[in-house]
């Protein structure tokens, strides 16, 4: 099944309301992304968004180290997320190729990544904080066979650690982190 603009705005429109619930002592947890906690995160989505549109050829790359977020972050994430899915409907956009990090993509390739990245760093927000991310399940199954099938061939090291164990039968958001590096408890 292909992954469209719209399942983007999906998971998007789940991490947002995440964001939207991080009560003001929770930006500096600590997360299962062990480098950053809560409000680096957050701004790794962020900059990311804004990373994938500067690639699509409508912006301008963020400044390393500056502070995206500002005063709002919730907003800061909503509005990238709503110009990256502009970018990504843009005539043939999908269809295009885009040099990045993990080689040379299609547009189609980029939001299968952009999908799986913000899926993950979704659960990540949700496992810190404690608040429901009612991630689409459908999404990190899709999101699952494409990172599976893209990193057969690739070196995890710089990127993500080794897959971690999880329960048979565990939610695909749950095999998702699992696959991308992430301790995820048994359930029960």
């Amino acid at each position: 099944m292909t992954v469209v603009v719209e399942d983007l705005a999906r998971a998007s429109d789940t991490v947002g309301d995440v964001i939207a619930h991080i009560a003001p002592d929770q930006w500096e947890l600590t997360t299962p992304c062990t480098e950053w906690n809560v409000r680096r995160l957050v701004g790794h989505l962020v900059a990311g968004n804004l990373i994938f549109v500067a690639r699509l050829g409508g912006g301008a790359m963020p400044e390393q180290g500056s502070d995206l977020l500002g005063d709002d972050p919730t907003a800061a994430f909503r509005e990238t997320a709503a110009d990256l899915q502009a970018a990504l409907r843009g005539p043939g956009v999908l269809d295009r190729r885009y040099p990045g990090p993990l080689g040379v993509v299609t547009g189609a390739e980029t939001l299968q990544i952009r999908l799986y990245d913000l899926l993950v760093h979704g659960w990540d927000l949700g496992r810190a904080t404690g608040i429901a991310a009612d991630l689409p399940n459908d999404l990190a199954a899709q999101s699952l066979l494409f990172v599976r099938d893209q990193l057969a061939t690739m070196p995890r090291t710089g990127r993500f650690a080794e897959p971690q164990s999880v329960a048979p039968g565990a939610p695909s958001i749950d095999q998702l982190a699992a696959f991308l590096g992430r301790q995820v408890e048994p359930s029960g």
